[in-house]
């Protein structure tokens, strides 16, 4: 099977988490957009969506799903979204489409969040895909100098010959080199460096469930 094959499949079968009659989470990237085409599908069945990108609420919205803002709901029944990494107890690397900061927003007000990927995201140890940070620009160069002291290579991330710039308007630095054995702790000590505003590891926002998309069908991954 291709990859886009798996990710529609993982995509179908995120439907089953989805809660009749409630808002649902919808992230960011190929996979979550395959779930947002079938998201569509039962429109009907659900009160709305909240999104972590502009990408997404774009997508929704053409489907004609409507998009709330977090601060207009209360608590979500569920968070449906991709990885660029996932390990053995749910700890994700997230941040590849540049919507790692409203990501982890929109996780943090679920009670569960379900990931969805190809089963080539599935590492032992994350750090392999380059970690996405968000940063204040001011701050990019001093924080590329921390990550040089972990022994690891940050580099701006760039479009169309320019710093590419977030949703939220900030920039992204890519780090290479990393080996995350600890992924709250090192979640933790990043988002405390002046100029963070968010690192892409995702620990104390890490999946309950994980749909796995393999040639052999579904695999499904649950984490205490």
């Amino acid at each position: 099977m291709t990859q886009d094959e798996l990710k529609a499949m993982v995509g179908q079968a995120a439907l089953d988490y989805v809660v009749p009659g409630e808002i649902v989470g919808v992230g960011t990237g190929s996979t979550v957009n395959k779930f947002i085409d079938e998201l569509a599908l039962i429109k009907d069945r659900i009160a709305g969506a909240v999104s972590s990108s502009v990408a997404s609420t774009e997508r929704l919205q053409a489907l004609g799903i409507q998009v709330f803002d977090c601060n207009a709901v209360g608590e979500i029944a569920v968070y449906i979204d991709g990885a660029d990494e996932i390990d053995a107890k749910g700890h994700m690397v997230k941040g590849g489409g540049a919507a790692l900061t409203r990501e982890k927003i929109v996780a943090a007000q679920a009670r569960r969040f379900v990931c969805i990927a190809d089963e080539s995201k599935l590492v032992d140890v994350l750090g392999r895909f380059p970690l996405p940070v968000e940063v204040i620009p001011m701050a990019a160069n001093r924080i590329a100098r921390q990550f040089a002291a972990l022994k690891a290579e940050a580099t701006l991330r760039m479009r169309d010959g320019a710093p590419l710039v977030t949703d939220n308007g900030q920039h992204i630095l890519d780090v290479r080199g990393l080996a995350i054995t600890d992924p709250p702790g090192f979640e933790s000590e990043v988002n405390q460096w002046p100029g963070v505003v968010t690192v892409g590891v995702f620990a104390h926002q890490r999946a309950q469930v994980c749909l796995l998309g393999t040639p052999t069908g579904v695999r499904t991954l649950r984490f205490d």
